[in-house]
């Protein structure tokens, strides 16, 4: 049973407009060693709805407060109350101005949300509720005012003060520097940035559309600082293409990125001022894989993009977090698709909205893409509102088209600039600027769980039936769902693989809308079930299904492995190849877990692909076929399957690998050395193609069997240029225990990269992560001089390694992972809660899992219910993953 209360949720239906609107705010900020004081003064207007004796209720935690004024006269004991979350004014008047001074210590703010000291250098974390730590107001995002900042400190240990908006003041003294900063924009508290420390900076500059110049400015701690170059080139990628894809133009004359070692996100997207986590930053051939370099980019552009999906446009409450997260992600995923390859960003973005959204969907957090309550906001930054939610933005441009999506969202942003507003706003825009309905569309928003889509087809003497059932599971407080609206894109195939010309075909359905886009055609589905009708075909054809995934949906689609095969080797839409590979592979992984062999239909399409690989000419064509050569991971295959046999499913992706490895091991060989280095490492597309080659092909001759395995290893590891070819050793050297001197080898590798934390991250992670570490091993690694307990990325790159890529040890069958988990969380919870909430996600799907290790993960759960004094994030997470379990009596 719970050692606590449970906290009161907060409901979307109970959503109420502030009774007051701060309208400027003047922040005053003296930092000090051991403490900062903060003296605000703050605009206020009462709204014209408000009664006129409503109190001003401002949001405040962990702060001492020194004095309260309004309209310069001291306030008496009275006028206002003050508890541990909020300060209160009784009946003020209608307009006034309030002064309030507090006392924070951001040397001692674990937490890493408000204002906190990373290293050396002071900064702010505010999204979603972190601007109450830092001083009373109200910290919610529908209301908007312009700051003025001014940030005094020791002028010799922070020459670097920062803030939102434009530098307007400068008063360098001899021992204390003060700085002002006025951003012209409203904002909400949550976009509040604030940095002070020893900085070095990149400046380069940018030319908007309409001719302004814009200084870009990225910091880091001097140390870092030659790292920062690419940041700085992909910043400049993502203003061009902001501008010819969106038509938004930056509004500032200075944009700021500031590099932090200590963040429990990736950035955040503070107006002018971004802050990003080093890891998201921070990019050298040595410090940084080919992933890395790709993922740099991307959140650069997120964040940037945020400038207008977030900034000027911001959520009316913590509900619609997904207008901005959700419409921003599927924009910096459009951005990484046209730098890049648009087929392998689609399968990569699929393949983790499968492996770890699709868990979330059919879990205890299971929620919608805007939610109905919460009991701690930090929890619901998921890849339900953010993945999920791109998702469903991309359906909207699929409905509308790319011209009409243009539309609508040019009518969003002009019509909402300057606005809080909420996901029917940007549903309303959509079908305002295309004459559209999008009724049964908005079910997306509302409904949790991923919708699941049963085909079944028939051939009858020249006519070709494909019916189409949609459902979709019960999930926590939704027991039933109404149909969607799902746009299906497929096509047909002849029996050579060609495609079939559907123009000239007939093709009817009294259920569904559709529209023919040659070679495809998109199925608008709005009934449970629904019936389509090809006509004018000489035999029957091979269906390639949801083409591009053109909604986020579970497809139950059995077929013969001869017909995956052809749609794998030949289907013209990339995405539709790949996901055919996914289903072949999953059905061979299931014979294989019934004792079967490996067949040799797969074998020969593998003979095939690695022929075609060590063929690839171009970046798109390698890169696409490292996508298909790669075996779904456990993670992946969990996912697929109702019912997780951890033993099964883990023996059979090994033999699976195995036989691939040691069967083609001639072919696989060729790739290798087909695909060698050709010259100095360079982050661009080809490399990346080819280095993602070479390293699968090392990863499969490392399983071969063959006698020159440790040498290849070796010799792979000592001739590497960059850290992508680097670890792609070591990760194997790591996973081999009888690898000679493998223990030395770790340690050289430690000792040449101490200095290096992102690299270190990655040590960690690849032993974390490797068979032979159990939880004594993580013990150990966790007492390791370079593994610092405070720090979210080392956390992260354990623990999180640990629990959710290690499953032969966390899911050991004596419940040591379990275990071991639950008494990181329990520690950790006190300190850092939001990030041990995110840790806590492994434990919260027991339900899939053998009654033996639901016993032991549920056991784990409820010792961490009954730790007294359990944070919100955490105790929310726990509850909610044990409350279908308990009987109704026992039910908070």
């Amino acid at each position: 049973m719970p050692s606590q209360a449970m906290p009161a949720p907060t409901f979307l239906k109970d959503y109420q407009p502030p009774a007051y609107r701060t309208e400027q705010a003047a922040l005053a900020f003296d930092i000090r060693d051991g403490e900062t004081t903060v003296r605000s003064k703050l605009r206020v207007r009462r709204t014209p709805e408000a009664v006129a004796d409503a109190p001003l209720v401002l949001d405040g935690k962990e702060l001492e407060l020194l004095a309260v004024r309004l309209d310069d006269e001291a306030l008496s004991g009275n006028e206002y109350s003050v508890d541990d979350e909020c300060l209160t004014i009784h009946a003020p008047p209608a307009a006034f101005e309030l002064e309030v001074e507090t006392r924070i210590k951001p040397e001692a703010n674990s937490s890493l949300l408000g204002l906190y000291k990373s290293q050396a250098m002071y900064c702010t974390q505010c999204e979603a509720q972190g601007f109450r730590k830092i001083t009373y107001y109200q910290d919610r995002p529908d209301v908007l005012a312009k700051f003025t900042t001014t940030i005094t400190a020791d002028a010799e240990r922070f020459p670097v003060l920062l803030s939102n908006g434009n530098l307007v003041a400068d008063d360098k003294g001899a021992d204390r520097r003060t700085v002002t900063w006025r951003d012209p924009f409203p904002k909400p508290s949550y976009l509040f940035a604030l940095v002070a420390g020893d900085l070095a900076s990149r400046i380069d500059y940018f030319t908007t559309m309409s001719g302004r110049r814009v200084e870009l400015r990225i910091y880091s701690e001097p140390h870092n600082i030659g790292q920062c170059e690419y940041a700085l080139g992909a910043l400049k990628r993502a203003m061009r293409w902001d501008e010819e894809t969106f038509g938004r133009e930056y509004d500032l004359d200075i944009f700021m990125i500031v590099a932090v070692e200590d963040f429990n996100a990736g950035a955040m997207e503070n107006k002018g001022l971004n802050i990003f986590n080093t890891s998201c930053v921070l990019a050298s051939p040595d410090t940084a894989t080919d992933a890395t370099y790709e993922r740099v980019e991307a959140i650069i552009a997120h964040e940037y993009f945020h400038n207008w999906s977030g900034n000027r446009v911001t959520c009316r409450d913590w509900f619609q977090l997904s207008l901005k997260e959700g419409f921003t992600v599927f924009r910096d995923a459009e951005f990484t698709a046209d730098m890049h390859s648009r087929t392998v960003k689609r399968i990569e973005d699929v393949s983790a909205l499968r492996a770890v959204q699709f868990a979330e969907d059919s879990g205890p957090m299971a929620h919608s893409v805007r939610p109905d309550s919460y009991i701690e906001i930090s929890n619901f930054y998921t890849p339900t509102v953010y993945e999920k939610g791109a998702e469903v933005v991309g359906m909207a441009k699929r409905l509308v088209g790319h011209e009409g999506f243009r539309k609508g969202t040019d009518l969003y942003f002009d019509r909402h600039d300057g606005q809080a507003v909420t996901t029917e706003d940007f549903v309303v825009a959509m079908e305002d600027a295309n004459s559209i309905d999008l009724g049964q569309f908005r079910r997306w928003y509302g409904q949790a769980g991923t919708p699941v889509l049963t085909v079944g087809t028939e051939w009858q003497g020249g006519s070709f039936r494909i019916e189409i059932e949609q459902s979709c599971p019960a999930t926590p407080g939704q027991p039933e769902k109404a149909p969607f609206h799902i746009p299906v894109l497929m096509g047909l195939l002849g029996a050579q693989g060609e495609e079939l010309p559907l123009s000239e075909l007939s093709i009817t359905s009294d259920d569904a809308a559709i529209e023919v886009r040659d070679p495809s055609l998109l199925a608008h589905l709005r009934e449970p079930r629904t019936k389509l009708r090809v006509d004018g075909l000489p035999a029957e054809p091979k269906v390639s299904f949801l083409r591009g995934f053109s909604a986020p949906v579970r497809v139950r689609y059995p077929r013969p492995p001869e017909v995956l095969a052809l749609l794998a080797r030949h289907d013209s839409d990339g995405f539709a190849r790949w996901d055919a590979m996914q289903s072949l592979l999953l059905d061979e992984l299931d014979r294989l877990g019934r004792g079967a062999a490996v067949s040799e239909g797969v074998l020969d399409l593998f003979r095939t692909l690695i022929g075609d690989a060590a063929q690839a000419q171009d970046a798109e064509t390698g890169s696409m076929l490292r996508e298909m050569l790669l075996l779904p991971s456990e993670s992946y295959v969990f996912e697929q399957v109702e019912s997780i046999d951890v033993e099964s499913i883990i023996s059979a992706r090994d033999r699976l690998l195995e036989t691939l490895a040691g069967e083609l091991e001639a072919g696989w060989r060729d790739l290798y050395e087909r695909t060698a280095p050709p010259g100095p490492y360079q982050p661009d597309a080809l490399g990346m193609a080819s280095r993602g080659l070479n390293n699968l092909a090392l990863g499969y001759l490392v399983h071969s069997g063959a006698d020159d395995v440790n040498g290849l290893l070796k010799a792979h590891l000592n001739a590497a240029d960059n850290l992508t070819d680097r670890l792609a050793a070591l990760r194997q050297i790591a996973d081999r225990a009888a690898y000679p001197n493998r223990a030395q080898v770790l340690e050289e590798f430690h000792q040449r990269w101490h200095q290096e934390s992102l690299v270190i991250n990655q040590w960690f992670a690849i032993q974390a992560s490797a068979r032979c570490t159990d939880v004594a091993a993580v013990r150990k690694l966790a007492a390791h001089p370079g593994f610092d307990p405070s720090n979210p990325n080392k956390l992260r790159s354990l623990y999180g390694a640990f629990a959710r890529q290690n499953n032969r040890n966390f899911h050991a069958v004596d419940g040591t992972g379990y275990d071991f988990l639950a008494e990181v969380i329990a520690d950790l919870d006190s300190k850092n809660p939001q990030i041990a909430a995110r840790l806590l996600t492994p434990l919260t799907q027991w339900k899939k899992f053998d009654a033996d290790r639901q016993r032991l993960m549920k056991a784990g759960l409820e010792r961490l219910e009954a730790k007294e004094g359990l944070s919100k994030d955490v105790f929310e997470v726990v509850t909610k993953s044990l409350v279908r379990d308990r009987k109704p009596s026992q039910r908070s």
